[in-house]
């Protein structure tokens, strides 16, 4: 089981890693304040979809800007599917933000977005702020280790850490993503053989080009 102390060397890792700023990020999300902040959280998490985040989060700043300048999405980013939805969020953007912050359960809302789905839906509300866990692969393995789901896994040591959901989600993740901890092992064989500590494995990715993931 990842107890309260393994959380926080996994959490210690990282900081001393250079991610203490995506941490802190974390847990200062707040709603978004208007209908372009929305639609520009929502085209991060399509354009990072299925994407490593540093080639995701520089697509989706071509086509923010692409769109704040009057063009399509079409123009500067190649995914037909994505693009058409990125451009069909924005030219919706008000009508949407207003759905958003009415509807009583915002989950079924957003799986109703275009290109977004039931993980995707997730990801979405993590990043608008809400009390969400993004079931990918590496949460879905260390959740199935202890016979529970990610998002009571991150409830749990929510609750242990004083740590938002997804900020503990954003932890975990980014220890298994950077090697820190290996999810496959963990599911398999537990702790020991699973956390590799500072210094077992070089982190692949700066702090500052995963910020924000």
């Amino acid at each position: 089981m990842i107890t309260k102390a393994r959380f926080q060397e996994l959490e210690q890792v990282l900081r001393q890693a250079g991610y203490g700023p995506s941490i802190e990020w974390s847990e200062r999300i707040e709603p978004p304040a208007d209908a372009d902040d929305f639609a520009c959280r929502v085209i991060y998490v399509i354009c990072n979809s299925g994407m490593r985040v540093t080639i995701g989060a520089v697509i989706a700043e071509k086509c923010v800007s692409a769109l704040k300048s009057g063009r399509a999405a079409t123009e500067v980013f190649g995914h037909p599917g994505k693009a058409a939805a990125i451009d069909v969020i924005w030219a919706r953007r008000e009508a949407l933000f207003e759905g958003y912050r009415r509807a009583s359960v915002k989950l079924d809302f957003l799986a109703e977005l275009p290109w977004i789905g039931k993980i995707t839906k997730l990801h979405v509300a993590k990043n608008l702020g809400a009390s969400a866990a993004k079931p990918d692969v590496h949460l879905l393995r260390l959740a199935n280790a202890e016979n529970t789901t990610p998002a009571r896994l991150c409830r749990r040591l929510a609750k242990l850490t004083k740590y938002r959901v997804q900020t503990v989600d954003t932890i975990l993740w980014r220890a298994c993503a950077d090697g820190v901890l290996d999810s496959r092992k963990y599911e398999l064989e537990g702790w020991d053989a699973a956390f590799r500590g500072p210094g077992a494995k070089a982190l692949s990715l700066t702090a500052q080009e995963q910020s924000g993931s």
